[in-house]
């Protein structure tokens, strides 16, 4: 090969790596499923791979939903568990397998204890302890649990926002009961009022926990001991300036090459209402961000970097973050919103910096609901909603970005009346989906006519609405917003049957 050759060859190699996106600059998720569930909403979402099966337990406020997914990412019910109390809801729920048993063990907000239940061979559950506050410890209103594994067994630490908030620790013993070994209590120091966020790093053969306080807007790390009991190591609190830690909310954390990180999310305290509920109303707003911290060599906390929101991402009030995937030089992170009720997909680099991918504007605000959940080399997203008239749990597949180009969606719609439903209610039922335009924005056009068909294979269906929307995120508000809903609740008692599609096409 001639000199001149070979290098033209290199030229276009390297150009190659630096100008071409990598295929993780353009994923994006899409949703593949949603279902009902009987729980009155989705406030948290677990998964678990038990047996070659693919198992999701969605819990709310009554009860806990438990289904199969697919490698389609299909969801089919299996099962639901009462929560003690027949109440809840269902916080922090970890899934871990303990001396060769699988348990789910689950925070139980308002019933203040903590519940452990048995994984069974078929996904479903059987509770085997029940663990109430107690003076010494800090169960009340659970909200957050973290599993850490150490030598000579297994410990869960848990975390709420009760009155007297602190942070405790429990041995897991081998039936799943939970035995007491520490609770430290939330003092001046410490960012532990309203842990909502836990996670843990090994580093060099120790353990270190990490936490966020959302009532008092700082982070904490702890050294975690064989014994489970553990000591704090430092510190960080909110600013107003470079921080962004008011009301923080969800912790995470990955190793990337030797370096160890911890990512944090907050749903500032200009996102409630000032009823009471937060304890230190006189607060600055200067922005949403998501913090990048780097563990020293000391298991110590270092702010690293932020991504602050702006007009092309979607990270206001941050509830969820979820690590989708991780290679040696790079994570793929999900960031689930409450107030931006969206999806935003981020990529944190081996260096810290975490950059926006792209964002799915889910139509419903994520509370505690998200979970990244893999099947053989696919990562997928389990979400759910806190809105009491949704009552969904819904599956994502992160994908390479489809290129839509200048493609249209068009959503049939077509029906059968029951055989009872008079002209009038059908008349009704017509005005109220013409009428559901003007509700929702993003449905671009809307029109709908009788059947004419003369070929007898109408299976009956007499009624077609198509309804035009310009991208993924319209038709994702419409199918999940209150509006849409409401119409599907006052129709359905006439409909049925309904055959739905969904095509895109040029304008």
């Amino acid at each position: 090969m001639s000199s001149l050759k070979f290098f033209i060859l290199f030229i276009i190699s390297l150009l190659s790596q630096i100008c071409l996106p990598q295929a993780t600059d353009g994923l994006m998720p899409y949703m593949q499923d949603f279902k009902s569930i009987s729980a009155n909403n989705t406030v948290t979402v677990t998964s678990y791979e038990k047996g070659g099966a693919h198992y999701v337990y969605a819990g709310g406020f009554g009860g806990i939903d438990i289904f199969s997914l697919n490698k389609e990412g299909k969801l089919t019910p299996i099962g639901s568990q009462a929560l003690y109390k027949e109440d809840g809801p269902a916080r922090g729920m970890v899934v871990d397998r303990i001396k060769g048993t699988d348990f789910l063990f689950v925070a139980n907000k308002h019933g203040n204890a903590i519940e452990t239940f048995k994984i069974l061979d078929n996904g479903t559950l059987d509770r085997v302890s029940l663990t109430m506050d107690t003076d010494e410890t800090h169960l009340g209103i659970a909200i957050t649990l973290q599993v850490v594994h150490m030598k000579q067994g297994s410990y869960l630490f848990i975390g709420g926002l009760e009155e007297t908030p602190g942070l405790s620790s429990f041995k897991i013993q081998d039936d799943g009961k939970l035995a007491h070994v520490q609770s430290m209590k939330d003092d001046e120091k410490i960012y532990t009022d309203g842990i909502i966020g836990m996670f843990t790093h090994k580093i060099k053969g120790k353990t270190y926990l990490y936490t966020g306080g959302f009532q008092d807007n700082g982070v904490s790390s702890f050294r975690v001991y064989e014994n489970g009991s553990f000591k704090n190591i430092n510190n960080i609190g909110d600013t107003t300036t470079d921080r962004y830690l008011t009301g923080a909310y969800p912790v995470t954390g990955v190793k990337l090459g030797d370096h160890y990180y911890v990512i944090v999310g907050h749903r500032h305290h200009k996102y409630y209402e000032k009823n009471g509920f937060i304890k230190n109303p006189d607060f600055v707003y200067h922005g949403d961000a998501v913090s990048v911290f780097k563990v020293n060599r000391k298991g110590a906390l270092v702010p690293h970097s932020i991504l602050k929101d702006d007009e092309n991402t979607k990270l206001q009030g941050q509830t969820r973050i979820e690590i989708v995937s991780v290679k040696s030089n790079e994570a793929i992170l999900a960031v689930g919103t409450r107030d931006d009720a969206s999806i935003q997909l981020c990529k944190l680099d081996v260096n810290g910096t975490l950059t926006p991918i792209n964002y799915l504007e889910t139509g419903y605000s994520i509370y505690y609901g998200l979970r990244s959940h893999k099947i053989d080399d696919d990562n997928f997203l389990i979400a759910g909603s806190n809105r009491f008239d949704l009552k969904k749990v819904v599956s994502y597949k992160v994908s390479p970005k489809i290129n839509r180009g200048k493609k249209v969606l068009r959503h049939i719609v077509n029906l059968k009346y029951k055989e009872e439903a008079t002209e009038a209610q059908i008349d009704e039922a017509v005005k109220a989906f013409e009428n559901i335009k003007n509700e929702i924005p993003e449905i671009e056009h809307l029109e709908w006519g009788v059947n004419d068909s003369k070929e007898g294979v109408s299976k009956g269906l007499t009624h077609t609405f198509t309804l035009t929307f310009k991208d993924d995120h319209a038709r994702e508000i419409y199918l999940f917003h209150e509006a849409h809903i409401n119409l599907v609740t006052k129709i359905g008692p006439i409909i049925d049957d309904v055959l739905v599609m969904d095509y895109w096409t040029e304008q």
